[in-house]
């Protein structure tokens, strides 16, 4: 069977899987990955559990363990990709272009020079991506990220203290809506629910089926329901617990999900 290892290409960045095939490595040993974008340059994370794997995804190899050559032509490739970002930059103001460049990296064979960029609309960069192509001989690709895009490639920490869930382990973004806040009964305020890239928090995604599965046959909030002591209005609602509390005649009582009541007078 072969071995699957976790690759890194910067520090604290993503991990994705590649077929280690019959290589032995370990943790922090750098290699030659093949990906779709050309040959990488990476670091090992760890040997992954292949039971863990879906068998449908189809993982790219670890072509070698890299060399001390290897590595120089790393830095090599790390040092022109800095001053490409310089050479984009310079040549965007002179094209009046509104676009602000992120980071930029070339691929370990030079094969591709990508460079990253947040603007507030859409920018024809086509004459910027021949500029640098005459320069280079190589394929430019200028990619536009979105609000949470920026946040995953510049990094940060979020609101729990904890570095940025989607520059850490999410490889896949998914959608957040408010709905979301709202089957959790979080305060809408967007300083509350909103991350540091101004979108909706993704972790909002993260127990939204169990907050809509707790949450069925209980009540909702202003709602006027029917109890054993006459009807009332129902104050709050503690979906976890499955508790919610209703105002009757002036008193407040602690209803369960089985009807167990307690005066909270």
């Amino acid at each position: 069977m072969n071995n699957v290892y976790g690759v890194i290409f910067k520090d604290n960045g993503k991990e994705y899987y590649f077929n280690g095939q019959k290589m032995d490595l370990n943790p922090k040993d750098n290699v030659i990955v093949e990906t779709e974008k050309g040959l990488q340059y990476g670091e090992i994370t760890h040997l992954i559990n292949s039971k863990k794997i879906d068998n449908s995804i189809s993982l790219k190899n670890i072509i070698r363990k890299a060399t001390e050559k290897d590595y120089e032509q790393y830095l090599s490739n790390t040092k022109e990709a800095k001053l490409a970002l310089k050479k984009a930059t310079n040549i965007s103001k002179k094209l009046n272009l509104s676009m602000t460049f992120i980071n930029s990296s070339f691929t370990f064979d030079r094969n591709q020079l990508l460079l990253n960029f947040y603007a507030d609309e859409r920018v024809d960069f086509r004459e910027l991506a021949k500029k640098l192509a005459a320069i280079y001989k190589t394929r430019i690709e200028l990619r536009q990220l979105g609000a949470r895009d920026r946040a995953a490639n510049c990094d940060g920490v979020g609101v729990c203290g904890r570095q940025l869930c989607c520059s850490s382990f999410l490889n896949h973004m998914e959608s957040v809506s408010m709905n979301m806040a709202k089957n959790q009964n979080l305060s809408l305020n967007p300083s509350k629910i909103n991350g540091c890239c101004g979108r909706l928090l993704c972790c909002l995604t993260y127990e939204d089926d169990e907050y809509i599965r707790c949450q069925k046959n209980l009540p909702h909030v202003g709602e006027t329901i029917d109890t054993e002591y006459g009807k009332g209005t129902v104050k709050s609602v503690n979906i976890l617990l499955q508790k919610y509390k209703v105002e009757i005649d002036g008193q407040i009582f602690e209803i369960t999900k089985n009807d167990k009541m307690e005066n909270q007078k």
